[in-house]
């Protein structure tokens, strides 16, 4: 009688586990590495499910899988960077560090570490501090120091404008540049200047009003009035661009996708010596009428590769809103995608 065979078990294979122990040094109080009621270290905690960390004083254990024990241990060891600097660790902080670690060693992956990305400081005023969030954000501020002409491109939330204008005020500051101009076309979501009430000038502040409030965030409010008068900061539509050389200015073209082709043709061509330009916009909320391209659409297939012109692009995981906005972006884009669009 023959005996039935057994099938041999399969067992999965288990992952290499580890312990990591280390010590935050006594100059930080635990408080600014853990955060308030331990805020911070649920934010970690939640993002590592499998790792089980310990405190106790200032020494900390994690215990897991050793990849992700490694990335909790090189995590706090970018929190300790970015303490030592003076600037205090936020929960949206340690979420953007968790998601540049984990980004490390993927495609597009770079040199920079997340402390480098978080400590890189713009522009201060009135106590308060511009710098980018993100990774990607970190790109497009460095390529707008290296290159003549940048191109910001992804959705609202994601600080293409705010870091531009925050890098255009840095250089009038530094004396790079003499003059900042700053412009948009006078395209806009359902509504027509015609049909608006008032002079001119009034019909065009509502498309204007952002880039002033960005200015009154980087500048003492009292003194935007005076430089505007002395044409040190103009801020004007894109129309009046047409039949000008820039020289020695820092221009930004905000809300580029609603430029046609000969708009921004025009637009780039208005580059004189010793100026910069940046030109920002979310080809996913075009506003021209229907038939008319999209300038910006059509600028990536002609200047893609072109030297000391750069394309920086942006993506919901750089939105620097409500975590919502994020999430409302990729839901547009999937729906977009569904239905060929």
């Amino acid at each position: 009688m023959s005996r039935p065979q057994c099938r041999p078990m399969t067992q999965t294979p288990t992952r290499p586990q580890a312990t990591a122990r280390w010590t935050v040094p006594a100059k930080h109080p635990m408080v600014t590495v853990l955060g308030s009621a331990d805020a911070l270290l649920h934010v970690i905690e939640k993002a590592f499910p499998a790792v089980d960390i310990h405190v106790r004083g200032n020494e900390v254990s994690a215990t897991g899988e050793q990849r992700e024990v490694a990335l909790v241990q090189r995590l706090f060891d970018e929190m300790m960077l970015v303490l030592r600097t003076g600037q205090p660790m936020t929960e949206d902080a340690v979420e953007r560090s968790i998601a540049m670690l984990r980004e490390e060693g993927g495609e597009g992956a770079g040199t920079e570490t997340p402390a480098e990305v978080l400590t890189q400081n713009i522009l201060s005023n009135r106590g308060r501090t511009i710098r980018p969030k993100t990774l990607n954000q970190k790109r497009y501020v460095d390529a707008i120091d290296k290159h003549t002409i940048v191109f910001g491109i992804g959705p609202a939330g994601t600080g293409k404008t705010y870091l531009a204008m925050a890098k255009a005020v840095q250089a009038l500051q530094s004396k790079q540049v003499n003059r900042i101009i700053l412009t948009r076309p006078a395209v806009e979501a359902g509504e027509r200047l015609g049909f608006l009430p008032g002079t001119l000038y009034e019909k065009i502040d509502p498309y204007l009003r952002p880039l002033y409030d960005a200015l009154h965030d980087m500048l003492d409010p009292d003194s935007i009035p005076r430089l505007m008068a002395a044409g040190t900061i103009e801020v004007a539509p894109l129309a009046y661009m047409r039949g000008r050389t820039l020289n020695d200015a820092f221009i930004i073209l905000d809300e580029a996708q609603n430029t046609s082709a000969e708009q921004m043709k025009m637009f780039l061509t208005r580059l004189g010596f010793d100026s910069k330009i940046v030109i920002t916009g979310d080809v996913t909320q075009i506003d021209l009428p229907g038939g008319t391209k999209s300038g910006l659409r059509q600028v990536v297939d002609i200047l893609e590769g072109v030297e000391d012109v750069h394309f920086s692009r942006l993506t919901s995981t750089d939105v620097v809103r409500h975590k919502l906005v994020g999430r409302i972006v990729d839901a547009y884009e999937q729906f977009d995608e569904r239905n060929g669009k």
